[in-house]
């Protein structure tokens, strides 16, 4: 008798325990090339946090490629529950698509922006080819690594502050398309992504600088091994956003919109913040951001609002087919 009722329970178990493991919350981010490392430690973190709060079990999912790229995968269907991007034009894309929220930059302080990065160089140790500003870009010597800008904001990033910094040095527009024909004949690949292009520069041996987000500094020290490269700051730079948001298509057909807005909340948080400038991501607390003097050197930032009037126009100006880009690289 007590056999044949642990025969019956031993699958019914089985059953529930497979049910349960099934009914666990799932959260797929989808988010930008570089911000790969940065994710595998807030996941962790945040899970833990969720579970203390909440009482309930969460797995988040990653997902990694040029900001662009992903959002229009995002777009064609790939179900994200959020986006973590690293330019708003990205996620401007996906609400006109209805797939986030009209107003996705109300959803979240900072116009939705928890962390802010900018461009710097990242040269061969040594600095053999003696790279200190941008004017150094242009040399004809000199090999110049970046992203495609109709591929991934890392190259939009790129492309902005290379044009920006002659604004900021009191230059025009027409000499700042110049630098930035010249800079794009110094360019022998386009990458795909960012973490494309530190792969071209230091698997495949290509280039002798790449232009890059700050955060990729200690990417490469975890994957290369500290001293491959040097992290050279420019005089000036782009100051760049890393905007958020819920996918509101997929969450209201999950029922994940609670747990994707507390995983958007707690990258505001101290914890979330202080793990951010641990992959020299500048955080939004400034108490932290004064932290890390040595990772954050003082650049002269300026925005895009500044010389672009936004976003959206840079990327109807620059980077739409037949655009200034296209203009210039065509060249």
């Amino acid at each position: 008798m007590k056999k044949n009722l642990l025969r019956s329970l031993v699958p019914a178990l089985a059953l529930a325990a497979a049910t349960a493991a099934s009914a666990q919350t799932t959260l797929l981010n989808v988010s930008y090339d570089v911000a790969r490392e940065f994710y595998k430690d807030i996941n962790p973190a945040f899970v833990a946090h969720y579970k203390k709060a909440t009482g309930k079990d969460l797995k988040i999912d990653q997902s990694h490629a040029g900001s662009s790229a992903q959002a229009r995968a995002v777009a064609d269907g790939l179900e994200a529950d959020v986006v973590t991007m690293n330019t708003t034009t990205d996620i401007d894309f996906l609400a006109d698509k209805g797939v986030v929220a009209k107003d996705w930059r109300q959803k979240f302080p900072n116009g939705a922006a928890p962390t802010t990065s900018t461009m710097l160089f990242l040269v061969r140790k040594g600095n053999p080819k003696g790279i200190k500003d941008w004017d150094d870009l242009i040399k004809p010597d000199v090999k110049v690594i970046v992203v495609n800008p109709k591929t991934g904001g890392n190259g939009r990033m790129a492309y902005l502050a290379a044009w920006g910094q002659v604004r900021a040095k009191g230059g025009t527009d027409a000499q700042a398309a110049e630098f930035v024909r010249k800079l794009y004949q110094n360019v022998p690949v386009l990458a795909r992504g960012g973490r494309d292009a530190t792969g071209v520069f230091l698997q495949r041996n290509q280039g002798d600088v790449l232009v890059t987000f700050e955060s990729e500094v200690v990417s490469v020290e975890n994957e290369f091994g500290a001293g491959k490269v040097d992290a050279i700051h420019p005089s000036a730079s782009l100051l760049t956003e890393n905007p958020v948001a819920v996918v509101e298509r997929t969450v209201a057909k999950k029922g994940t919109a609670d747990a994707a807005k507390a995983y958007l909340d707690f990258l505001y948080t101290p914890e979330a913040q202080e793990i951010a400038a641990k992959h020299n991501i500048r955080p939004r607390n400034e108490a932290i951001l004064k932290k890390y003097p040595q990772a954050f050197k003082p650049i002269k930032l300026f925005t895009v609002e500044q010389y672009f009037g936004s976003l959206a126009e840079a990327q109807k100006l620059h980077f739409n087919d037949g655009g200034q880009f296209d203009k210039i690289y065509a060249k």
